[in-house]
């Protein structure tokens, strides 16, 4: 019915309404014109209305009929509801359901608990039948049956696991199933052990066919099915190898040979009987490993019953044990000493192998490289000839360096530890250790010419470990020594001094013979600064300790104060005499040993410091008398003229590289000068390049003369003068 959904305007409803601005409001008269036409227009929707019930009027009376029907039933249905609410609020039905369904399923329960329960009784009762079964067949001849029952037995447990809140039975019958293993496993290694016997007066291993209680079969059988295959052959192993297999290997003369004999037979009994051979040596190893295999083939046939497993066992036992003998006793001996024999071992290479391949087939050891432990031990010969060698070169220089040697050193400077300075002129005394340790290094690398690139560089390795090894052994070794003043600590520097040299030609003296795997490797120049650097140590703990000794002896001269005095001048004579007594002895000990450019350069620092040392005493005096100094001058005249002998030891311009000599020389001279003739020879620089400063000249003009005008003069000239 479009009447009651169509829209309406109402600005339609005036005449002027295309006219009037949709956002403006309507006037007063518009208002009144747009009321009346709304009330025309609402009466003719009303007739409309009426005319249109008076038309469908049965249509209406119908549906309010079919209205009143359905509002009585709906009223009748909500009757019915609540009269069975009602009923079943007043007899509670699903109660009484639950609970019958609640007896129903506790009856069940209990029935499948009791099902259980019996279940577990029955199992428990076949448990300890079967358990019954295995302590009878351990205690006779059914001793595979038991093993196998105690097999089946032993997966119950694995589905029985051992939880917190299992039935303590559960862990009793593992104690029993447990002592029933442990029996059965006992009695059947003891029947093992009955089978093998070895009589060490006859010298003879016996093997029965029958123990104690089943054949020997039997038992390895039924040790098998347990699982404990290798428990049982155990003692079997370790006796076979001590009597039979370890005395072929270790021992030459001894060899083996089976017992055939009627007696043997009726008791089936094997015998190895245990013999003196007359063989020398191995040679090639083709009889040592014929003998071991002979035995192998023994055992095979009268303990192993040639069924592999078994026999396999027994390798697992034994071959481990077998091979370090093998290595031990034969392989490890028959390395070449030179390597141009290496070729020689060929031989022993090819047997080995074809030791090893037999063994294979007899399924004693399989196929596998971790069982080919020879072969791998003699394909790697060159190593182990070159680790062999640099063990024996190691040896070596420990034993030489153990006991530290050394000859006296020559007076006549010729002796065959007098050694050439390498790169340089010079020469110097080493010790007989270091002497035949330089030696090693040479003839391992001599040797590392004559090889291949590996065993090259072990012999390369070696010679760089005997110059560490004399490194680490000598200084500690004399540590007491080396921290007093002696010959032997000289003669250490002189050996540390010569390695640092020798060391910076060997790479070029061999490199060109060396394999060419190593040519570019081999260098010892990375050596020679420790070994320079440990041999300056010695020397400057050497020059310092001297020196110390001299400081004492010119420190007991009291500063040469008061030598006019007849006690104060004996004193400072005799510190002097001391001072020469003690640089003599220093040259006797040092000249002959010394390289000479080193001999020249300790002693002049050390006859720099004694000079230095007395002609800064004498002129730190601060009031010379005129005796006084005369006994100064005789002094220092003494000194220079008992050192002519350490003089001559080096070299004729002394003065030149002692400055210091110079400047005591002067001195001398300045007691006699006068005090113009000083002047004058600071003016024209004469005592400048002597050494002395303009301070050391004044205060020795105030010490020696007394003030005056002249003094004064002179004092203000040297003052005033000075170089530049």
């Amino acid at each position: 019915m479009d009447m009651g959904t169509a829209k309406l305007d109402v600005r339609d409803l005036l005449s002027t309404a295309g006219d009037l601005d949709p956002s403006s409001p309507l006037s007063a008269p518009d208002l009144r014109l747009l009321i009346d036409r709304l009330q025309i227009h609402s009466s003719r929707i009303k007739g409309r209305a009426r005319a249109y019930l008076l038309s469908h009027r049965h249509d209406l009376a119908s549906a309010l009929s079919r209205a009143a029907d359905a509002s009585s039933a709906t009223s009748s249905l909500s009757d019915s509801l609540s009269t069975a609410l009602q009923l079943l609020t007043d007899r509670p039905l699903d109660l009484e359901i639950r609970a019958l369904a609640d007896q129903i399923v506790a009856t069940r329960r209990e029935l499948r608990e009791r099902k259980e329960a019996l279940g577990i009784v029955t199992e428990i009762s076949r448990f300890l039948d079967r358990i019954r079964f295995v302590r009878e067949g351990t205690r006779s001849e059914r001793v595979v049956d038991a093993a196998k029952t105690v097999c089946e037995l032993k997966s119950t447990f694995i589905v029985l696991k051992k939880g917190d809140d299992e039935p303590l039975v559960f862990d009793m019958l593992r104690n029993e199933w447990r002592e029933c293993f442990d029996e059965l496993q006992g009695v059947l290694a003891k029947n093992v052990e009955d089978c093998v016997k070895y009589n060490e007066e006859k010298k003879k291993l016996i093997i029965s066919s029958r123990g104690c209680k089943v054949e020997l079969s039997v038992a390895l059988q039924a040790l098998e099915i347990l699982d404990v295959l290798d428990y049982g052959m155990a003692k079997v192993a370790n006796l076979i190898i001590k009597h039979v297999i370890a005395p072929v290997i270790t021992n030459i003369s001894t060899s083996v040979t089976e017992v055939v004999s009627e007696d043997a037979t009726e008791k089936g009994e094997s015998i190895l009987q245990v013999v003196s051979s007359e063989t020398k040596h191995y040679k090639d190893g083709s009889v040592l490993y014929s003998r071991i295999i002979n035995i192998l083939k023994f055992i095979n046939k009268s303990i192993c019953l040639n069924k592999g497993t078994w026999m396999q066992c027994f390798a697992k036992m034994t071959w481990s044990t077998i091979t370090d003998l093998i290595i031990t006793n034969f392989l490890s001996k028959a390395i070449p000493d030179v390597p141009s024999k290496l070729i020689d071992f060929q031989d022993i290479m090819r047997n080995t192998a074809e030791f090893e391949e037999a063994l294979r087939k007899m399924h004693f050891i399989s196929g596998d490289n971790k069982d080919r432990k020879l072969s791998q031990y003699v394909d790697n010969v060159e190593v182990h000839f070159a680790s062999k060698k640099r063990n024996e070169l190691l040896v070596k220089a420990r034993s030489i360096l153990k006991d530290f040697s050394y000859a006296d050193p020559p007076e006549s400077g010729t002796s065959d530890y007098v050694v050439d300075i390498l790169l340089q002129q010079d020469r110097c005394f080493v010790s007989k250790s270091a002497f035949q340790l330089m030696n090693l290094v040479h003839e391992a690398l001599r040797d590392a010419c004559l090889s291949s690139a590996r065993v090259a560089k072990e012999y390369y390795n070696a010679s760089r470990d005997v110059l560490h090894l004399y490194k680490a052994i000598v200084p500690a070794k004399l540590e007491k020594q080396l921290s007093s003043i002696t010959q032997v600590a000289i003669i250490v520097h002189n050996d540390f001094y010569y390695l640092s040299q020798e060391v910076l030609g060997l790479a070029f003296q061999y490199r060109a013979d060396f394999p060419s795997g190593l040519q570019n490797h081999a260098t010892f120049v990375d050596l020679a600064p420790n070994l320079y650097e440990i041999s300056e140590d010695i020397l400057q703990r050497q020059i310092q300790l001297v020196l110390s000794f001299l400081k004492e002896a010119i420190d007991c001269a009291d500063g040469f104060q008061n030598t006019h005095l007849s006690l104060q001048y004996e004193s400072a004579k005799f510190s002097i005499e001391q001072i020469v007594f003690n640089l003599e002895k220093v040259r006797i000990m040092w000249e002959p040993c010394m390289a000479a450019s080193t001999y020249r350069r300790c002693m002049h620092t050390i006859l720099d410091f004694v000079f230095s040392k007395i002609t800064a005493d004498m002129l730190a005096l601060d009031d010379i008398a005129a005796e006084e100094t005369l006994q100064l001058q005789s002094l220092i005249h003494l000194a220079l003229e008992n050192m002519t002998s350490l003089f001559g030891s080096l070299t004729t311009a002394v003065d030149e590289m002692i400055p210091s000599l110079r400047k005591l020389r002067k001195l001398a001279d300045l007691f006699d000068m006068s005090l113009k003739s000083i002047t004058l020879a600071w003016e024209n620089g004469e005592l400048f390049l002597c050494g002395f400063t303009s301070s050391e000249v004044e205060s020795f003009v105030k010490a020696i003369f007394a003030d005056s005008n002249l003094r004064n003069e002179c004092l203000l000239r040297i003052e005033e003068f000075t170089f530049t």
